[in-house]
């Protein structure tokens, strides 16, 4: 009896135990978050991905209750931010805006990229698809397609391109559609997108091919003019410029996403309430108006659904990047 008391009082204690630390750990996993929630966008204030960062962070702030901060990290072309959160602690307080091209144009581009998009982050919801758009400044001699293309053959070389850097949905979209309309722009490639756009509104380089959000309003006001998009219609803000499909170029005929992604080995119930959290915000009609208002399309999937799109889309930059032998330098 008495050689039996040892093992009587471990049993004790480890019921103890239990009953100290699983409460402790029930509590902490129903509690997240309960501090403020970063939410990096890999490229510099201005571009659509900050836009729709911005957009989403009070309304999913309040869904958490908890501060929903954007924080902006530029460089690489994004690779750098996205870099921080892929390798982030897996808690939930540090999440990253996932874009095409951070997680399929520069990977598809970069052999040496720091972080691996299949096994290096948790996808977790995409908010919103965006036509992209080529748009010119206005004082280009042509302000449709086809004298577009007419002045861009008559003077090969002598105009150049803006993009939010290399390896970026913007260079691998117009390096695309150069290869398929047999035209030579030079490549200026910019620390983000917004800076990009800065420069071509303000007539240092001549085109662009960004994101509808961030372009229209320059759009809007004559600052740009568009000349195609890439969208599945013509758009309600933009009823006289063609899509790349109807001009015969349907491979350039592709939306970027914008979506949220977590470090690997995010914990499942911090992905659900993230995921819920984004879809609640979408319900509310005045958000889903300012991202609509931007021309982009809400969307509010689900992680699995996010997962694949990502996977889709780098297999389809990478078959770019082959076919078209491009490299980084």
């Amino acid at each position: 009896m008495m050689k039996s008391l040892p093992k009587i009082r471990l049993a004790i204690n480890l019921i103890a135990a239990v009953a100290v630390f699983t409460p402790a750990t029930i509590v902490f996993a129903q509690a997240y978050p309960n501090k403020p929630v970063k939410l990096q966008v890999p490229f510099a204030p201005g571009g659509t991905t900050d836009i729709i960062a911005r957009v989403m962070s009070e309304p999913l702030g309040k869904a958490l209750g908890q501060n929903v901060i954007v924080e902006n990290k530029v460089g690489g072309g994004g690779v750098v931010g996205a870099n921080e959160t892929s390798k982030s602690a897996p808690d939930g307080y540090s999440l990253g805006m996932a874009t095409v091209s951070t997680t399929a144009a520069n990977p598809a581009i970069n052999p040496k990229m720091p972080y691996n998009v299949a096994t290096d982050f948790t996808p977790i919801i995409n908010i919103a698809a965006t036509p992209n758009v080529i748009a010119v400044h206005p004082s280009f001699p042509a302000k449709d397609y086809k004298g577009f293309i007419a002045e861009l053959k008559k003077n090969p070389g002598k105009y150049s391109y803006s993009s939010s850097g290399v390896g970026g949905i913007g260079h691998l979209q117009t390096e695309l559609w150069k290869g398929l309309q047999g035209v030579f722009l030079t490549h200026i490639p910019y620390s983000g997108a917004g800076p990009a756009l800065r420069d071509t509104v303000g007539g240092q380089v001549q085109i662009i091919f960004d994101n509808v959000p961030s372009a229209l309003p320059h759009i809007t006001a004559g600052r740009l003019v568009a000349v195609a998009v890439a969208a599945p219609q013509r758009l309600a803000s933009m009823p006289n410029v063609p899509t790349f499909k109807e001009l015969g170029l349907e491979p350039v005929n592709r939306m970027a996403y914008y979506g949220i992604y977590g470090p690997k080995g995010l914990p499942k119930d911090i992905v659900d309430k993230v995921n819920a959290g984004v879809r609640k915000a979408l319900e509310d009609p005045a958000i889903r108006k300012r991202i609509e208002d931007t021309g982009s399309i809400v969307l509010g999937n689900t992680p699995e659904q996010f997962a694949a799109q990502m996977k889709d889309e780098l297999a389809v930059y990478k078959k770019v990047v082959q076919t078209a032998k491009l490299n980084l330098d």
